[in-house]
């Protein structure tokens, strides 16, 4: 099977019509509890037929990070790889597994973007508008905007974009390439920033990113060795 086609010229156009509508309605105040901060991430298989899938994996904590639940979905992807775009194709899974954990999210990590994106509507702003959740965007690289880099673990460079602070570039562990927070929903540019400090040890991103991560990842493998069936659960 080939791979999902490119959307065409008005399709393009409807998708952006979205992203914009989802950006009108974000809500930068603090609305948000850490009663049940969760995290979710993405990985990809492709099969022996040419079909590729996503397999999205959440977690939710308590404040003190012992774990409430765990949940994983699995979708055929549906639409290409397209930098800007890329809640379209991974979003429908994601929000699936956000909306199988067993403890509702009070605020949720997302591995992408937020508000720092072209049109404002990155992964973690598309899943928070979608859920009507909290939701702060962790991403490894610079989509959009100008900063000055930051000097020492645990400093953190103002994100700027056509005049507005999207977020911060956070130099969170040495060695490693700094990651950039930002705001998705309900969640005020700064608290974005004290909540990936806050929920940051000795790893390059925050504990609900990097739990996920592990979980997506776990479940990948055990899809790949047959232990899981290609059915999503």
């Amino acid at each position: 099977m080939p791979p999902s086609p490119l959307p065409t010229p008005e399709e393009r156009k409807r998708l952006i019509s979205l992203q914009e509508e989802i950006a009108s309605r974000i809500d930068l105040e603090d609305r948000f509890s850490e009663a049940a901060v969760a995290g979710v991430d993405q990985a990809f298989i492709s099969r022996e037929d040419g079909r590729e899938m996503v397999v999205s994996g959440a977690v939710a904590l308590d404040s003190s990070f012992r774990p409430l639940s765990k949940s994983w979905a699995l979708l055929e992807t549906t639409f290409p790889y397209i930098p800007g775009l890329l809640s379209f194709r991974e979003g429908p899974a994601a929000g699936e597994a956000v909306r199988r954990l067993l403890t509702r999210p009070t605020v949720l990590f997302v591995d992408g973007c937020g508000i720092n994106h072209p049109r404002r509507a990155g992964l973690a702003s598309h899943l928070g508008v979608a859920l009507d959740i909290p939701t702060v965007g962790v991403s490894k690289n610079v989509l959009c905007g100008t900063f000055d880099p930051p000097r020492r673990v645990g400093d953190a460079s103002p994100l700027a974009y056509r005049g507005e602070r999207a977020g911060y570039v956070l130099l969170s562990k040495k060695r490693c390439r700094p990651i950039v927070v930002a705001p998705g929903h309900r969640v005020s540019v700064e608290s974005a920033l004290d909540l990936a400090r806050r929920y940051h040890q000795d790893h390059k991103l925050p504990v609900p990113c990097f739990l996920a991560h592990q979980h997506v990842n776990q479940v990948k493998h055990r899809i790949l060795s047959g232990e899981l069936s290609l059915i999503s659960k």
